[in-house]
């Protein structure tokens, strides 16, 4: 049985249809890299697994994962306190952008430790400090005992990200949710960070959906690969054979737009939107 099992997810917000009965699967250990342009349906399908759509999204199909039990439970199915216990504990998500994910007048300290005490309220003030440092300590934040107490916009835009990877497997979770986790970093630190990702996911056996619109960061961390375009799963399979051999005329235009340093720099690079399906 997979860790997560997808059928024929259908989101609709109004009379638009978001995402048009998708159909995906996730073991355990497994990384997932969710790809596609923007609005294919790649972030809604990660909300709808939390179930952080909100009233205005009406969902169908089945959702199923395989609690610590063995058994398995539709999440689209579960109430919300249900879902609450989830969050955070079993699946956890990196948000896309750090600056508006963290609370800017909390300092971040007391941020990471607010989501040991939110699933061991049993657990001490003091013990859920140290686990918050050295949760920090784990995403190699400088000098964490000391910065601690300081606030989101004393931290660069890569310390934030690692503080949220910080937040999200201080409670081991065994599904990770990264959302454009890379977004707005430059170069340099998106190669940090995805290694802190890949680094973590090993080590902790983290089962994780990768979402991106970059197919050459995914190419990066994924094992298998799934393609979106306006709400479906166009194509999907191992990450090295999709990226070198994709059959899917979005997947190939895709591969057509990234750069490389092959690329005939003379001429303008492929767009996605002149190809025809």
């Amino acid at each position: 049985m997979a860790l997560l099992d997808i059928r024929g997810l259908r989101i609709q917000f109004g009379a638009t249809e978001a995402v048009r009965g998708i159909d995906l699967a996730l073991d355990d250990g497994e990384v997932l890299g969710l790809v596609g342009e923007s609005g294919s349906g790649k972030s809604v399908t990660a909300l709808a697994i939390l179930g952080l759509l909100g009233a205005a999204a009406h969902v169908w199909g089945q959702m199923l994962w395989r609690s610590a039990d063995g058994n398995s439970i539709d999440l689209l199915r579960q109430p919300d306190s249900a879902l609450r216990r989830l969050r955070g504990r079993e699946i956890a998500m990196i948000f896309q952008e750090p600056m508006t994910a963290l609370n800017p007048v909390m300092k971040i300290g007391r941020q990471v430790a607010e989501a040991v005490e939110a699933h061991s309220p049993s657990s001490t003030g003091r013990e859920a400090k140290r686990r918050a440092m050295a949760a920090l300590e784990a995403v190699a934040i400088p000098e964490a005992a000391r910065r601690y107490g300081d606030y989101p916009h004393q931290f660069s835009g890569g310390q934030r990200q690692r503080i949220m990877i910080a937040m999200a497997l201080i409670n081991k979770p065994r599904l990770l949710i990264a959302d454009e986790p890379t977004t707005a970093l430059d170069v340099t630190v998106q190669a940090q960070v995805l290694e802190l990702l890949r680094d973590l996911q090993r080590q902790h056996g983290l089962a994780m959906i990768f979402i991106s619109h970059d197919l050459a960061v995914v190419g990066q961390v994924a094992s298998r690969v799934a393609v979106m375009r306006h709400g479906e799963v166009v194509e999907q399979g191992p990450a090295a054979a999709l990226l070198t051999r994709p059959r899917h005329a979005y997947t190939q235009s895709l591969l057509a737009a990234v750069p490389t340093l092959r690329t005939d720099r003379t001429r303008p690079l492929a767009r996605v939107e002149s190809f025809k399906f």
